[in-house]
């Protein structure tokens, strides 16, 4: 039972901290999407390309229309923005925490 309280106050904590910096408002799908892209961003303002976020742990089994949906999403927030006004494939994560 130790082992489960542990991680309920695990869980407890991660989402507190999501509340603190705005990412409660956004669905599973969109928040793991947001993740990934920021995991996978080696300098704030580097371009990662959809193909590394769709292979991401926290992204591989999100149905590839809902990935899709949740990207377009992510545009329409704000959250992302194409790098370099490219069509496709390659974003910037341009979510600020302290712009909450």
């Amino acid at each position: 039972m130790d082992q489960l309280k542990s991680i309920f106050e695990l869980r407890d904590m991660l989402h507190m901290m999501e509340r603190d910096i705005g990412l409660d408002r956004l669905s599973r799908a969109e928040r793991d999407v947001l993740l990934a892209a920021h995991a996978l961003t080696s300098v704030p303002g580097a371009p990662v390309q959809s193909e590394q976020i769709r292979s991401h742990r926290l992204v591989r089994e999100i149905a590839q229309a809902t990935f899709h949906r949740t990207l377009k999403s992510l545009l329409t927030l704000g959250l992302l923005e194409r790098a370099g006004g490219s069509k496709a494939k390659h974003y910037v994560v341009c979510f600020d925490p302290a712009a909450k």
